[in-house]
């Protein structure tokens, strides 16, 4: 679901004029976000292509069409470019986080965890949907050291595995899950999640992708859940997310 130059919505200017800023929907506020919409498009298709490291603001700059002095107008530097094309997904994310974890915090029972989770496998995939292009440049820039260019990709990483790893947790104190090391668990989901993202927005085969997120949920905490009689003493088919406690 790649998006055309005239649909993608790039984030505001992140820097504006001390002098004659100009009003906001006035024709110079309107240039400054056609100027940065087309400086985010052009570093996104690179960085895609190349990797963030291997762009120079240079070759942004050229696929833009505009003079080495416009990008500075807009951005710091090329770290500022990667942190502004991320920031509208991430912002996204966080906010599916936060909705999950408290549908979560009030969850008592192995269904009520079960629907917290599909909520959130559904709210980020809303929110990766609306531009799979950055997605693509999370996925394939997320395992990169944390610094450099694409220090803010690896910032985002480091958010949404604390974020996991919140949620985990709180299921663990209401013994919703076995006592599995939160810091494994958590970082497991993530990597499975990835890959199967990955697959979905390059065209692999994964049979019906529309039941991938059930299905991903339900081996999760089939492997999670405790066992009749272990810890937590839940009751119940472990295959059941909606058999009562």
């Amino acid at each position: 679901m790649k998006r055309s130059p005239d649909t993608y919505e790039a984030p505001a200017p992140r820097r504006l004029p001390r002098q004659r800023p100009g009003r906001e929907g006035g024709k110079r506020d309107e240039n400054r976000r056609l100027r940065t919409r087309d400086l985010c498009l052009a570093g996104l298709t690179l960085f895609l292509q190349r990797g963030i490291e291997a762009v120079a603001i240079d070759d942004i700059v050229r696929a833009a069409h505009m003079a080495k002095g416009s990008f500075y107008r807009y951005f710091k530097d090329k770290t500022d470019l990667v942190e502004a094309i991320l920031s509208p997904m991430a912002a996204r994310v966080d906010s599916a986080f936060e909705e999950a974890g408290r549908a979560l915090a009030a969850a008592r029972t192995r269904k009520g965890l079960f629907d917290a989770y599909r909520l959130l496998s559904e709210r980020i995939a809303g929110a990766i949907l609306q531009d799979t292009q950055i997605a693509l440049l999370y996925l394939q820039e997320c395992r990169s050291p944390g610094h450099g260019s694409a220090q803010p990709v690896r910032k985002v990483a480091d958010r949404l595995a604390r974020n996991a790893l919140e949620l985990t947790r709180i299921a663990h104190e209401h013994k919703l899950l076995r006592p599995i090391d939160p810091r494994v668990s958590a970082l497991a989901v993530i990597g499975a999640v990835e890959r199967l993202l990955f697959g979905v927005l390059t065209d692999e085969d994964l049979g019906d992708v529309l039941s991938i997120p059930e299905a991903l949920i339900s081996m999760i905490l089939d492997g999670l859940r405790p066992k009749r009689g272990g810890s937590g003493n839940v009751a119940g088919s472990s295959a059941d997310p909606a058999a009562p406690e």
